[in-house]
This record gives C-alpha cells, sequence and structure tokens, in this order.
C-alpha cells in the first residue's frame, strides 16, 4: 500500500484540477477542487466524522475536492502495490452518497472531459441536469491518457461493476 504521507498530486490529476469548473447557478459541475490532497490529519477528521466511527483513520483515502455540500472526491487506495493513478475514484456525499465513480484516474480524465464532476456522477438527484462536455479538460485528457478515451456512461459502468460492493464497504464502518 502506499505510503500515509503521500500527498502529492499525480501530473494528470494537478493538470485536471488546475481547470476552473463552472456551476452556472446549478447547471453546471458542482466541484471545487483542493490545490494539495488533505493533510492526513484532516482526513482522519474527516472520516471519522462521515462515518461516526472514531476508531478509523483516513489512511486508505487521498482527498483531492469538494462539492457545494462538503461532498468529498478522493482517490481510494485498495489496489495494493500500484500507484495514485491505477487507484480507484470514489466520492463521499454529505448526505451518505457513495460511489467509485472511475477505475482510476485515465478514466476519471475522461469522465471529467465528458462533462460530469464526482456528485453528478455518484447521483441522479437532478433527473434534467444535461452534461456539457468540457475543452479544456478533455484536452488534459488526451495528453494524459490519449489512449484510453471512453465516454462517462462507460467510465461510471466499469466502475460499478469493478468495485460493486463499495457503498456496503463503507457502511459497514460507520455508527
Amino acid at each position: 500500500m502506499l505510503s500515509t504521507d503521500d500527498r502529492q498530486f499525480p501530473a494528470a490529476l494537478a493538470a485536471a484540477m488546475a481547470v476552473s469548473f463552472d456551476y452556472d447557478g446549478g447547471d453546471g459541475v458542482d466541484f471545487e477542487p483542493f490545490d494539495t490532497f488533505l493533510s492526513a490529519q484532516e482526513t482522519t477528521d474527516w472520516f471519522q466524522a462521515w462515518t461516526g466511527n472514531g476508531s478509523l483513520n483516513g489512511d486508505d483515502f487521498r482527498v483531492f475536492g469538494q462539492d457545494g455540500t462538503g461532498g468529498y472526491a478522493a482517490v481510494w487506495l485498495t489496489r495494493p502495490n500500484r500507484g495514485l493513478s491505477d487507484q480507484p475514484i470514489v466520492f463521499l456525499g454529505s448526505e451518505g452518497e457513495t460511489g467509485v465513480i472511475a477505475r482510476d484516474l485515465p478514466d476519471f480524465l475522461w469522465l471529467l472531459a465528458d462533462g460530469f464532476g464526482p456528485w453528478e456522477a455518484a447521483t441522479s438527484y437532478e433527473p434534467d441536469w444535461v452534461a456539457r462536455p468540457n475543452q479544456q479538460l478533455t484536452a488534459v485528457a488526451e495528453r494524459y491518457a490519449p489512449d484510453r478515451r471512453r465516454t462517462a456512461a462507460a467510465v461510471l459502468e466499469s466502475a460499478s461493476r469493478e468495485f460493486p460492493g463499495f457503498d456496503d464497504t463503507i457502511m459497514k464502518l460507520c455508527r
């Protein structure tokens, strides 16, 4: 597993998080990227509060952004001996929403390029919401994952197929 003090964004994530996300009065993407991963202590504090379980730590997550309600997007360190770019991307919402939204960082880049943020990918609360592909994020995805182009639907389907028990795993940790 990765070191718990590894808090450096991979280059591809740094490039994507440098792009401005336009909420556009609720019609755009509700995502506020961070400049760096949350610290180990901040991540542990959040995860304990989110689960209500003070015996946990946040070592399995690298939080890199949030939606407007405070739900977090994170890299989930679940694949032993693999780097950050090869780990799944998850969303843990402020109202208990959970979801693996991309199998790895290349898939996440194409999810963003197709006009989805983490909240939009993990929830279906806004049935009339329409994704708007983002040219800047498409350029990032083309630069860092040119051979991995996929639609958001394909990214989400493969993530849910590979990690069908994520919600159950997280809910078992809750008190």
